[in-house]
């Protein structure tokens, strides 16, 4: 076994790395360590993200969400300006297509302003074509805060904080299974025995499953979604200057395709919404029979899936065709081409599902005796997650008795 620590972290990601650079900061002296499955840190979900700094428009005001958000923000371009990071505050876009639209756009302007969102402005069409000249729309939201940047960049970065506190980070450690003692838990990996008094599981896509490994899988599942983005080609970049985003509509429970630049130039455009049939199942056709049928087999996806057929067969259809992924695309941005899009990168979105069918919007953290658990951390996770790994490391500190 290796050496006893006060407290090991599961899961190498922005939010488990955040984490334990929380918990250093406010007790330098603990004994810390990570434990990472893969060979390098945020191979998956931090990896694989759009590279938005969120701005909390949508979210519930008084919502965990909407708070972390704003204050993760604050914290994350604070924490890039001393790291020499690259970020851009880019601005995006929240754009209404028709009448219908308008109404939710305008209750988007409500929560933005409720939520701390500084400096939105209405524009009609003309102001959105002094932005984005090649925009549709009848009227937009500007929300001039909203950055990119590079978030793995920001994760290794926070590894690297870590080492220099004294943290201990192994890769290449599968957590197997999880024994409580009446002292301390041990933790089996790939990589040996860890051995801790206390334990915050921060496993993403495997979340639930750590969970289970402590006796506490919680009421939730993990069900994966994967994105698929197509890439703008350089020569049709000038077609996107910011972020463009649609008005998400609350019959469905994904917001749809839109355009995000990148802190490196690149327009990324998408994502759809697909079932992956493998956790980590990055392409069409990564099946893993096991994960497929936990999923199909859930009673909590029986439910959403008869919910949302049409729009999950819709998003399937636009999964395979590329014309009517560009279709989607083009009532945004009317001048878009099919020869402009190449394909993109993809990635798997670990949502949490309740058994009766119902999505879990809000980040969810629970725990047991000498465990925490972050259940649920989408979008955006990443953007706030200095302010989640702080909270964490309060409730464990009052929790743990640290």
């Amino acid at each position: 076994m290796t050496d006893r620590s006060d407290v090991l972290i599961i899961g190498g990601g922005i939010v488990g790395l955040a984490t334990g650079y929380r918990l250093l900061q406010a007790r330098p002296d603990l004994r810390l360590a990570v434990v990472e499955k893969e060979a390098r840190l945020a191979m998956h979900q931090t990896g694989r993200n759009s590279g938005v700094i969120h701005s909390p428009n949508t979210y519930a005001p008084g919502s965990l969400k909407a708070r972390l958000c704003l204050e993760g923000k604050r914290d994350a371009e604070a924490f890039a300006d001393a790291h020499g990071i690259p970020y851009e505050r880019c601005g995006e876009l929240i754009v209404a297509l028709t009448p219908d639209e308008l109404p939710r756009l305008a209750s988007i302007h409500e929560r933005a302003v409720a939520n701390g969102v500084e400096g939105i402005r209405v524009l009609d069409p003309d102001g959105m074509r002094e932005l984005e000249p090649h925009a549709a729309g009848l009227r937009a939201l500007q929300v001039p805060g909203t950055g990119i940047i590079d978030w793995q960049r920001f994760a290794l970065k926070l590894g690297d904080e870590i080492r220099d506190r004294g943290g201990e980070i192994r890769t290449s450690a599968k957590v197997s299974a999880i024994e409580r003692r009446p002292d301390e838990l041990v933790v089996e990996t790939t990589a040996g025995r860890f051995r801790c008094r206390d334990l915050i599981s921060c496993a993403g896509l495997w979340s639930d499953r750590v969970a289970a490994m402590t006796g506490d899988a919680g009421a939730e599942r993990i069900v994966p979604f994967r994105g698929d983005y197509y890439v703008l080609r350089p020569e049709a970049r000038h077609l996107c200057r910011t972020l463009i985003y649609p008005v998400p509509d609350p019959r469905f429970p994904f917001l749809g395709v839109h355009f995000t630049r990148r802190v490196d130039g690149e327009v990324w455009a998408g994502p759809n919404a697909v079932l992956a049939f493998a956790r980590e199942g990055y392409r069409r056709l990564d099946i893993s029979p096991g994960d497929l049928a936990a999923t199909l087999t859930y009673p909590g996806f029986v439910r959403l899936a008869r919910r949302y057929l049409r729009m999950g067969l819709g998003e399937m259809w636009r999964d395979w065709s590329k014309r009517a992924f560009v279709g989607a695309l083009r009532r945004y941005v009317p001048d878009l081409r099919p020869s402009d899009l190449t394909g993109g990168p993809s990635g798997v979105r670990a949502q949490a599902l309740t058994r009766d069918g119902r999505l879990v919007e809000d980040f969810s953290i629970g725990g047991s005796a000498h465990v925490l658990h972050v259940r649920n951390a989408p979008s955006p996770a990443a953007t706030a997650s200095l302010a989640i790994g702080r909270h964490i490391a309060e409730l464990a500190i009052e929790r743990f008795g640290l």
